[in-house]
Formats: structure tokens, C-alpha cells, sequence
């Protein structure tokens, strides 16, 4: 039997073979446009399933799919849709609720009563977020923050790091009684907002306001605030918007104004703001920065927010009776608060550098410079009391350069003020501080460590050179004839809270050196109460002749607040005057005996201390001192005794007063190292001991006493 096989086209004859590949071809088309239409009308079914039904039975589905999409729990209580409207999707649901992530406080992210929104479809396909419509009623928001920078509107892993918000893109609204809530605990902040009914037709609102309000706590202070929005139109459609709003917080006031690139949009705005109440310090708490109380204020400046940066530029105003202007940055580097900023005054009063130090503004205010005086014990205080706010100052960083023309103070010309702060966790510098005195030049390094506690606080103060009658000519010294100098240095430290409690312990030096100058004799001769030789300047009408300062140096050790004399000696031509006492940091009492010694013969010379006492806020002067009365007393017993020209003897000044070695005293060397002309030790100068226990050689007259 013969066997038969099966050729392909390839061996059937050629038109025989075009037949077969045509009928192949046309199979495999049929194939292709069947499928194609069982899955057109596949969708078209299900378009039409979907529309007749309005996807209500794809509710559980939905619930699940978005439950796992975003790992929270999404529910709808009552009517929902899905749909294709007509190739838009279209979403309804009433009572929609979206979960927080568990470390979240309140149960629901997002609530509503109604929701509905039509997304546009090829968009959405091609990850654009735009709708065409929405319309919410009763709608609840819970934007939260966490400690660790997680927040409520981040979906997915509960423990992923907080995202921005972005909202979609909405062509048309009607948003009805809708509120949302904000929480940052970094800026300790809690704030409600409701917002009034947005309406819109096509792209346009009715209204050409939409208003807002809300209430809330800042760092555990409460606020109220209201605004609205301008521009309401392109607000909806996410455009630019113009704000205006106010907030208040007790007597704290501020209004913004201006322009946003987007009604959720704060980077890149043009914001005006205004700012005003009693005192600047209640207005950084809410940052929780802590800066000088301050009398009463007002500032504009403008706002906006760039590259994590809030940029207050064209700052200006007024804090009491001193102008300001500059400009500032606040930022959150590795989410640590920062503040840098560039500020200058043109005029400052003293009485607004008063509460920079720790004075009360109110008492200022009410005051004046008498505000600055307390009571306490019923002793008057001058040394301010306010306490540092040392835990504050560890919350944030900061590196501002302040610069002020002119100091307007009643005695002293201060002008030409520079100062740069820097704060570094709790390690605040004033390094350096300069300014022209009368003059001369102070500069000034100042450290307070509130890292420490008590805070501890290092004063480094240097006077250079410095005229003496510009100096003084405030306080009724006229310039003429004088030619004195001084030059001064205060180093000290000490640890207290406050600027009282921190000098009341502190330890260090002060020195004042008189170089060689002239001063008016008169003056000279009442410091040393040389009654003799003024009387005789006097009817010779020489008062003003000048007397020279060989020179001079009032020096002081402290020791746990209290400072003794070590030494004070002022040498000049015709005098040697030495002082033994000193004063308290704690109880701010003063206790220094002055004695001048003649190095020629003088007649009707007190030679007995002229005491200064009281306190710092009410000095006082004692020129009848107990020696002065002792050797008025001689002089009479020797005028009872002899004859009334012996009476004259007690008052004699024999001008054998041992000259001072002026290098020791130029240096401001200590008590120990100074010297007479001679070169002997002076025995005659406070020594830095104990004020009380510190004594004056006492000096005998004629070898009588």
C-alpha cells in the first residue's frame, strides 16, 4: 500500500499557495477584530453597567482597594458612586472616612457628609491629580506632625517620614462647612480654621470674598484669627491668591496682606506684614525664642517663605522711643529653630537699652529713669533683677549684627554701636561689643553660658583711652583746663541667674588709670578737702589754675561680690590721694574712705578721710568724719591751753607726703607692687582685702597725734 504524506504551501503549486496564506491571514484578522470587540463591548458593558448602576456595588471593592492602597482604614457609611461620566470618572460618598495612622491622637484623617468630584481620566493615567468639580460638605481635616517628623497625610508605611502636602489641581467648586486642624509639635502649635462657603460657576465665584476664621494655642498660648480671601477665583483654580488676615494673642497684634502663589502655598509669596503690642518679648514666645523685654513696639516688614527659609526684608519700625530696621531670616536646619539676622537703628533712647539689661519697660514707662531704682529690705537697688531665661535660650540658635548710630542718654555721648550676638545651644556671645564713649573707645566680650546652673556669665570690658572732661561733662565738669584721661578694664565673672545674683558672687578686677593730665583746681582741691589751699586759690582768684595728675589708679579686687580697694592712689604735683573700702555686689552698699596728703606745707588742711556711703542707687558723701572731729577738738583744747593761733596747729599739713612710682601704678598693678618715688613699698593704700578690714596709716601732725 503506498504511503501518503501531507505537502506545505511551500511544495503546492504557486497559486495554489497564495490562496492557502490569504485564508491564514484573513483568519488571524477575524481573530484579532473579535477579540477587539468582545473587549469593546466588554467596556462598553461595563460602562453601561457602571452608569445604570452608578458603581454602587463597587463599594466593598473600593473600600478594600483603598484600605490597602493607603494602609488605612477607608470607609463609606452611606450612598457611594463610581462611574464613568461620560469618559470622566465620577466619585460620590456620603459619610467617607479615611483613618489616621495609629500614633495619631484623633481616629480620622478626613471625614464628610458629601463628597463628590469628577477626575479627569487621561490626566489621572499619566500621574496628574486634576479634577474638573468637587463638591464637600461638612467636611473634617486632621493635618497632624509628630516628634518624628511623621505626619497624617503621608499614606503608605505609618513610619515613613512626612511629605509635603500637594494639593490637586480643581477647576470648580462648592465647598460648604469645612474645617480643618493643624498640629506641629516642633512649633508647638494646635489651630482650628473654618472656612466660610465657596461657590463657583465654570471658573468664576459669586463672591469676591471668602472669609475664614479660627482659634488655637502657640507654644500653650491661645490666639484668635480671621481673614479671607481676595481673589477667590483663581483660588480655585489654584492661581495666585491675595490674603488678608488678622491674629491676635492678648494684647499681641498682627496683619498680613499680600500675595500667595497658591491658596495652600506659602513658598514664594509676597506677604506685608504688621506687627504691634506692649512689649517684642510676648511676640517671640511664640516661637519660643527668648529675647529682652522691650517697651512698646510697632514693625512692618515684608514675608516670604524661600528654600525652608521665612525672610522678614524691609523690616522698620519702633520699640519705645528707638527706631529699628533690618531684615530677618527664621529656619529649621536639621529642624533646630535658627534666627539670622542683619538690624540697625539710626537713634536709640537709654531708657529702651534698659530692659535689654533686666529693667522693668513698665516702670520705665511710667518711671522713667527712676524706674530703674527698687527697693528691697527697704534699701534701694540699682543692679537690675529680671532672671535669664536660661531654658529658653537652649531652644534655638541664632547670629544677629545690631549696629546703632547714636545712644540718646542724659550725661554721656554714646554713638557708633556695634554689637554681634551669637547663641550656639545655650552659649550666648556679646563678642564683640564697641562703641564710642565721649571720646574714647569701649569694647567688650561678653559670655553667658546658660548650659550651666546656676547660668555663668564671663564680663570682659575695656575702656581705652578716654578724655576726661567729655567724659564728665554731662554731669556738670566743663572742659576747659582739663587734659585728663582715663583708660579702664573690667574683667569678672560669676554665676547667677540674674545680673544681680550673677556680680553678688562674681570674681575678678577693676581698674581705673588716670595717665598724666590736668585738672581744674577746684575741683582737685574739694576731693581732697584741702580747705587751706583752696581758700588761698580763691583770693587770689586762681581757681581754674589746673593742677597737675602725675597719674592715677582707682583699682578694685572682687571676691564673691564684694570689692576692696586695691589700690586707689592718684599722684599729683602737690598732692598723693590714697582711698581704703570698697563696695558690695549684693547689697550694692558703698564704704570708701578718701585721704589726701600734701607734699608741701598747707595750712587749714582737713587730713581726715572724706567717706563715700549709701548705695549705689543713693550715694552719699561724709566729710565730718570722726578724725576730722577729734582734731577739731584738739584744736580747741590747744586754743584753751596756748592761744587761739595754736588753735590753727590741728589743721596743719607738714607736706611730707611720699610721692607715687607712677610705672606700677600706669600698669594697674595691685596694691603690692606699688611703690614710692623712693621705691619703698606704700603702706598707705588699700590692699585688696576685706573692705572692713582694710585701715589708713594714720598720719601724726607736728608729732602731736
Amino acid at each position: 500500500m503506498a504511503e501518503v504524506t501531507t505537502a506545505d504551501s511551500s511544495s503546492i503549486p504557486g497559486p495554489h499557495a497564495a490562496v492557502l496564506r490569504r485564508g491564514t491571514g484573513n483568519t488571524v484578522i477575524a481573530v484579532a477584530a473579535s477579540v477587539l470587540a468582545v473587549i469593546v463591548g466588554l467596556i462598553v458593558l461595563a460602562w453601561l453597567v457602571l452608569f445604570i448602576t452608578k458603581g454602587r456595588f463597587l463599594k466593598p471593592t473600593f473600600e478594600r482597594f483603598a484600605s490597602s492602597a493607603t494602609e488605612r482604614q477607608v470607609r463609606v457609611a452611606g450612598d457611594f458612586q463610581f462611574y464613568f461620566n461620560p469618559i470622566d470618572i465620577t466619585f460620590v460618598a456620603d459619610g467617607l472616612t479615611v483613618s489616621n495612622p495609629s500614633w495619631a491622637p484623633r481616629p480620622n484623617f478626613f471625614e464628610s457628609r458629601h463628597i463628590e468630584t469628577r477626575v479627569k481620566t487621561f490626566p489621572l493615567i499619566f500621574g496628574k491629580r486634576r479634577a474638573d468639580f468637587l463638591m464637600l460638605d461638612g467636611g473634617k481635616v486632621d493635618a497632624e506632625w509628630d516628634a518624628r517628623r511623621r505626619n497624617t497625610w503621608t499614606f503608605g508605611d505609618p513610619n515613613k517620614k512626612g511629605e509635603p502636602f500637594q494639593w490637586p489641581v480643581i477647576d470648580r467648586a462648592i465647598v460648604t462647612g469645612t474645617q480643618a486642624r493643624y498640629v506641629d509639635p516642633s512649633l508647638q502649635i494646635i489651630t482650628d480654621v473654618k472656612v466660610d462657603t465657596i461657590r463657583a460657576g465654570g471658573t468664576t465665584i459669586t463672591d469676591n470674598r471668602v472669609n475664614f476664621t479660627g482659634d488655637g494655642t502657640l507654644r500653650g498660648k491661645p490666639f484668635v484669627m480671621n481673614g479671607g480671601l481676595l481673589s477667590p477665583n483663581s483660588t480655585v483654580t489654584f492661581g495666585r491668591t491675595k490674603l488678608v488676615m488678622h491674629a491676635q494673642s492678648g494684647a499681641t497684634l498682627l496683619d498680613v496682606n499680600g500675595v500667595l502663589p497658591a491658596a495652600t502655598q506659602i513658598e514664594g509669596s509676597d506677604l506685608n506684614l504688621t506687627v504691634r503690642g506692649p512689649n517684642l518679648r510676648l511676640l517671640f514666645d511664640f516661637l519660643g525664642v527668648a529675647v529682652p523685654d522691650t517697651r512698646r513696639y510697632r514693625f512692618d516688614s515684608k514675608l516670604t517663605k524661600a528654600g525652608g527659609e521665612w525672610r522678614f526684608t524691609r523690616l522698620h519700625g519702633k520699640f519705645g522711643d528707638s527706631d529699628l530696621a533690618g531684615r530677618m531670616t527664621i529656619s529649621l536646619p536639621k529642624d533646630r529653630l535658627l534666627i539670622v539676622a542683619k538690624l540697625a537703628s539710626k537713634s536709640v533712647s537709654m531708657l529702651d537699652v534698659g530692659p535689654f539689661v533686666g529693667y522693668s519697660p513698665a516702670r520705665l514707662d511710667a518711671q522713667g529713669a527712676a524706674g530703674a531704682i527698687t527697693r528691697v529690705n527697704g534699701t534701694p537697688r540699682l543692679l537690675p533683677d529680671a532672671p535669664l531665661r536660661a531654658d529658653a535660650l537652649q531652644l534655638f540658635d541664632a547670629k544677629v549684627d545690631y549696629e546703632v548710630a547714636r545712644i540718646r542718654a542724659d550725661n554721656l555721648p554714646i554713638s557708633n554701636v556695634a554689637l554681634r550676638l551669637d547663641l550656639d545651644r545655650g552659649l550666648l556671645k556679646l563678642s564683640p561689643l564697641t562703641l564710642d564713649l565721649a571720646g574714647g573707645a569701649l569694647a567688650s566680650d561678653i559670655s553667658i553660658d546658660s548650659r550651666q546652673r546656676p547660668v555663668f556669665t564671663d564680663y570682659d570690658i575695656r575702656l581705652a583711652t578716654t578724655p576726661m572732661g567729655k567724659l564728665l561733662k554731662g554731669f556738670g565738669v566743663e572742659e576747659s583746663g582739663t587734659t585728663g584721661a582715663i583708660r579702664a578694664r573690667v574683667k569678672m565673672s560669676g554665676r547667677g541667674d540674674t545680673m544681680h545674683d550673677s556680680l553678688a558672687v562674681s570674681n575678678g578686677r577693676i581698674a581705673i588709670v588716670l595717665p598724666r593730665g590736668t585738672f581744674w583746681t577746684r575741683n582737685i582741691q574739694l576731693a581732697e578737702f584741702d580747705i587751706g589751699t583752696f581758700v588761698q586759690k580763691m583770693f587770689q582768684d586762681k581757681l581754674k589754675a589746673p593742677v597737675e595728675i602725675n597719674c592715677g589708679l582707682i583699682g578694685f579686687t572682687v571676691r564673691n561680690g564684694v570689692a576692696a580697694a586695691d589700690p586707689i592712689l592718684i599722684d599729683t604735683t602737690k598732692n598723693v590721694m590714697t582711698a581704703t573700702g570698697g563696695f558690695s555686689f549684693k547689697d550694692e552698699s558703698l564704704d570708701i574712705r578718701f585721704r589726701a596728703d600734701a607734699k608741701k606745707f598747707s595750712l587749714f588742711s582737713g587730713q581726715s578721710p572724706v567717706g563715700i556711703n549709701g548705695h549705689f542707687a543713693a550715694p552719699g558723701i561724709q566729710i565730718i568724719s570722726p578724725e576730722l572731729l577729734t582734731r577739731g577738738g584738739a584744736g580747741v583744747a590747744l586754743g584753751v591751753v596756748a592761744s587761739p593761733l595754736a588753735a590753727v596747729l590741728a589743721f596743719v599739713d607738714p607736706g611730707d607726703a611720699k610721692g607715687a612710682a607712677c610705672g606700677p601704678v600706669l600698669a594697674g598693678a595691685r596694691a603690692g607692687a606699688q611703690r614710692t618715688t623712693d621705691g619703698k613699698p606704700r603702706k598707705d593704700v588699700g590692699d585688696g582685702r576685706n573692705p572692713g578690714a582694710q585701715k589708713q596709716e594714720k598720719k601724726k601732725f607736728l608729732g602731736i597725734f
